[in-house]
C-alpha cells in the first residue's frame, strides 16, 4: 500500500500562507500531478509529505499512519529533484546504491536493486560511467534509478524533466510513466507543466495561491473546470473569456449574444448579472464553416493577426460594436477573442467574418466567485423558431 492523505494542512511564513488547509486523498498506485503557477504551493505541498517541510497545521498520512512528525528518513518515501545533484566522484552503480549502503543493506539485495532498476530504465552498460560521462536524459535516469532501489511506498518528484531539451522531456514523461505503471508505485509529481500534467496522470490537483482548487482525471479539468482559474489555466492556448448578464435565458455582452442559456441547474437566479461565458479557441468557427453539430452565437469580428503554426492557425479577432471593430489597438488580451482552426480554413488579416461558438463547449461562470455554473449547452435549451 502507497496510499497519502493531506488533511486540513496549512504552511505559513510569518503573515504569507504558501499553503492554506489543503486536504488531499491520493490512492495506492495512483500518479498525481500537483500543478500551478510558480508559488502556488505545489513544491511547499511536495516537501510537508516527505518531511522535509514541517506544516503549521493538519495531518499526513501515509498507509492510514500518522506521519505527522516523523523525519523523511522514517516515512518510506523517494523523492527526486529538478537539480539532478549526482555524486561527481561517484560512477553510476555507486550513485545508484549509495542510499541502500549507509543504510547497511546486504550486498547481495544492493546487487539485485540495482540490477533490477538498471534493466528497468535501460541502463545496462553504463554502471562503470561516471557522471560527466553520461548525457542529460542518461543522468536523469540515474537519479530516478536511486529513488527505485529504495523500493519506497511512495514516489515524490519536484520538476525532475525542467531542466531537459524540449524532445529529452518528452522522451522522459513517457518513461515515467512506462517505470511507475511497471513498479505499481504511488507518484505525486509537481510541475508547472500543465501539459506534462495533462499527459502523465491518472488525476490533476490544481493549486493557486495555496488553495486546492480542484481534483479530477485530467479531461474533467479541462472538459469541466470548476472555476475561472482552473479554465484559464489548463488548456493552451487559454480559454477566451467574455463578461456579461443572462435574462431571460439569453447571455449579452457588448459584443456577444448567446440565446437558450438557463441557469436553473446550477441553482442560481434564472437571471444574473455578473455571468462570465467561456469558449476555447478550438470551439470558434467562422460561421461560414460546416459545423456537424449545433453552434450558437455570432460574433463580427475584424482579423487582427494570424498565428500559422503548423497543424493548426490562431486566429486574433477584434469583436465590433455597432459596426465598427472595437478597441483596435488593444493589445492581444481580454479584448480579444482567440479562434483556433485549421491551416487551410481562407482567412485573411483586417478581414471581417462572423464566428459562431460550439454550444456544447460553452461554458457559464458567476463573475465574482469565480465558481462553474454551467458546461455546454444542450440542444434542447436552444430556442425553436
Amino acid at each position: 500500500m502507497g496510499s497519502v492523505r493531506l488533511e486540513n494542512v496549512s504552511k505559513r511564513y510569518g503573515d504569507v500562507t504558501a499553503v492554506d488547509d489543503m486536504t488531499l486523498e491520493i490512492e495506492d498506485g495512483e500518479f498525481i500531478s500537483l500543478v500551478g503557477p510558480s508559488g502556488c504551493g505545489k513544491s511547499t505541498t511536495l516537501e510537508m509529505i516527505s518531511g522535509l517541510t514541517t506544516q503549521s497545521s493538519g495531518s499526513v498520512y501515509i498507509d492510514d499512519e500518522d506521519v505527522t512528525g516523523l523525519p523523511p528518513k522514517d516515512r518510506d518515501i523517494a523523492m527526486v529533484f529538478q537539480n539532478i545533484a549526482l555524486f561527481p566522484h561517484m560512477d553510476v552503480f555507486d550513485n545508484m546504491s549509495y542510499g541502500l549502503r549507509i543504510r547497511g543493506t546486504d550486498d547481495e539485495v544492493i546487487d539485485r536493486r540495482v540490477d533490477d532498476a538498471v534493466e528497468t530504465l535501460q541502463l545496462e552498460g553504463m554502471l562503470d560511467r561516471m557522471p560527466s560521462e553520461l548525457s542529460g536524459g542518461q543522468r536523469q535516469r540515474v537519479a530516478i534509478g536511486r529513488a527505485i532501489v529504495r523500493d519506497p511506498e511512495v514516489f515524490l518528484m519536484d520538476e525532475p524533466l525542467a531542466n531537459l531539451d524540449a524532445k529529452l522531456r518528452v522522451h522522459m514523461r513517457t518513461e515515467l510513466q512506462r517505470i511507475q505503471r511497471k513498479l505499481d508505485v504511488t507518484a505525486i509529481y509537481v510541475t508547472h507543466d500543465q501539459e506534462e500534467a495533462m499527459t502523465m496522470s491518472d488525476r490533476v490537483a490544481i493549486i493557486n495561491g495555496g488553495v486546492l482548487q480542484q481534483i479530477a482525471p485530467p479531461l474533467t479539468c479541462y472538459n469541466e473546470p470548476a472555476n475561472l482559474f482552473v479554465a484559464g489555466f489548463i488548456g493552451s492556448p487559454s480559454m477566451n473569456f467574455i463578461e456579461g448578464s443572462v435574462a431571460n435565458r439569453r447571455f449579452e455582452s457588448e459584443t456577444v449574444t448567446v440565446d437558450g442559456v438557463g441557469l436553473e441547474e446550477a441553482d442560481v437566479d434564472a437571471d444574473a448579472d455578473g455571468v462570465t461565458l467561456g469558449v476555447r479557441p478550438e470551439d470558434i468557427y467562422p460561421e461560414s464553416a460546416h459545423r456537424n453539430g449545433g453552434t450558437a452565437g455570432s460574433v463580427r469580428a475584424s482579423v487582427d493577426v494570424i498565428e500559422p503554426i503548423g497543424e493548426r492557425m490562431y486566429v486574433y479577432l477584434v469583436p465590433q460594436t455597432d459596426g465598427r471593430a472595437d478597441n483596435e489597438d488593444a493589445p492581444l488580451e481580454r479584448d480579444h477573442l482567440l479562434m483556433s482552426v485549421t491551416p487551410d480554413t481562407e482567412i485573411e488579416e483586417n478581414e471581417v467574418i462572423d464566428v459562431t461558438f460550439d454550444q456544447s463547449s460553452i461554458h457559464l461562470f458567476d463573475t465574482a466567485t469565480g465558481d462553474a455554473l454551467v458546461h455546454g449547452l444542450k440542444p434542447e435549451q436552444q430556442p425553436t423558431s
